[in-house]
């Protein structure tokens, strides 16, 4: 029997609870007061109970109509919202382009880019969520953003890989430290130095290290954590200096954080992921050409690890 209640028998309940009157009703739903009567008549007869005592000339809903209309109001807002979603798709500036980034890149690289889009085609939607592997690689196989920006070129199932960049990795010292005085940076430099590293998972970390071992340097290592942002902030107190990739340093560079490029190669990759069965956002090519332009500008370098960005 419930099969049969259709989409207009729930919205006539609907009007008849926001105006309390058939007539009111009716004026909602631009039909007439005889129409509003006969449907819920019918949603009554279908469904086996009154929703409504007749109260001189008024309707007063009964306790299952008042939980019924918990349930119509709650599922109605979410209608509203597909809707209103519907239409937005049809605006060009109420597009919005799902991105799934690397930490790193939500603070370091996506701002700036994200302010060139703005500076010449005026506001875009982007709904931005940061993740780390492998979760980040997951959610972009299973076509759930339109754009993702990783460190490493492997394309996860379902997506293709662009590369964007490959940069190098950079040293970070406090100000006043005496390595600053040298324009490049050798991996002798950093002997008996104390050094704030990253996690002994990141991949980073470990071609860092093997570059100091391939050296035969020995370090402090006292100090480590996954965020190179963290390492930042630990230099920027005087703790020791580090190594880390150019978009962050660049971000963090100030009075307190200098920032030198290496005369050995630690390549720093940035690739794009993109989605093949998700509907493409034409904004996503605005997006990336704003990415390759900001990471063009990070070209001032000359180490031997490649360009590192400008400070």
């Amino acid at each position: 029997m419930n099969a049969r209640i259709a989409h207009r028998h729930i919205e006539v309940f609907r009007a008849l609870m926001l105006s309390g009157s058939a007539t009111a009703a009716a004026a909602l739903l631009h039909t007439s007061q005889p129409t509003v009567s006969r449907e819920l008549a019918r949603l009554e007869q279908l469904l086996g109970y009154a929703l409504f005592e007749r109260v001189q000339g008024r309707l007063r809903a009964t306790a299952r109509a008042l939980r019924l209309w918990q349930e119509v109001q709650r599922s109605w807002a979410g209608l509203e919202q597909v809707a209103d979603f519907a239409l937005q798709l049809g605006q060009a500036s109420g597009a919005s382009v799902q991105v799934l980034t690397l930490p790193a890149f939500s603070h370091a690289l996506l701002p700036a880019a994200l302010a060139r889009v703005q500076a010449q085609r005026g506001p875009v939607g982007v709904s931005i969520t940061t993740q780390e592997a492998p979760l980040l690689q997951e959610w972009m196989s299973a076509q759930r953003f339109d754009l993702g920006l990783v460190e490493q070129s492997e394309a996860p199932p379902g997506t293709r890989a662009v590369a964007l960049a490959v940069l190098g990795e950079v040293a970070v010292l406090p100000a006043g430290h005496p390595l600053a005085a040298k324009a490049v940076l050798e991996a002798r430099d950093f002997a008996d130095q104390p050094f704030i590293s990253l996690a002994p998972d990141d991949c980073y970390r470990q071609r860092i290290d093997a570059a100091f071992a391939q050296a035969g340097v020995q370090r402090q290592m006292n100090l480590q954590t996954h965020s190179a942002v963290a390492v930042c902030a630990m230099v920027q107190q005087g703790l020791g200096v580090a190594i880390i990739n150019p978009l962050t340093a660049r971000a963090c560079a100030g009075a307190d954080l200098l920032v030198r490029p290496l005369a050995f190669a630690i390549p720093f990759e940035v690739h794009a992921l993109l989605p093949l069965h998700r509907p493409a956002v034409a904004e996503v090519e605005v997006l990336l050409a704003a990415l390759d332009a900001v990471l063009r500008d990070c070209s001032g370098g000359t180490g031997a690890a490649g360009p590192v960005c400008n400070t």
